[in-house]
């Protein structure tokens, strides 16, 4: 068993713990929104994706953060996961981001969905 993020107490007191498979989508939300620098140990960590926050949002921004993401993904989850899809929405001020991905352990496909609003109008 690993940690669950984010961290926390299960209902005994103890730290919370999470099974693999939900390990791996806790992995995926931190490379998602951590942002490049904010981690001293892995500067380059993350996918600076909530830097994206203030960008107008339009479709070439859904493309860029699309891009963005499954790159991301391969550099630092590349060897638990294959990434077969990444799909961006922008509709409003908001962005979706579904990741379908086969964990490579298992073989077994899966899909994240993330969803952020309050993004540039």
């Amino acid at each position: 068993m690993d940690v669950d993020f984010p961290y926390h107490y299960d209902s005994r007191g103890r730290t919370a713990e999470a099974g693999e498979d939900d390990h791996i989508r806790d992995m995926i939300e931190q490379v998602l929104f951590t942002t490049p620098g904010e981690r001293v140990n892995r500067p380059t960590f993350g996918s600076g994706l909530l830097q994206l926050v203030f960008a107008p949002n339009s479709d070439e921004l859904a493309a860029a953060t699309q891009f963005l993401v499954q790159g991301s993904l391969q550099q630092w989850l590349g060897d638990l996961i294959e990434v077969n899809d990444v799909r961006v929405e922008s509709e409003d001020s908001r962005l979706a981001v579904t990741v379908v991905y086969t964990v490579r352990r298992t073989q077994e496909q899966q899909t994240a969905q993330f969803a952020r609003a309050g993004f540039g109008q």
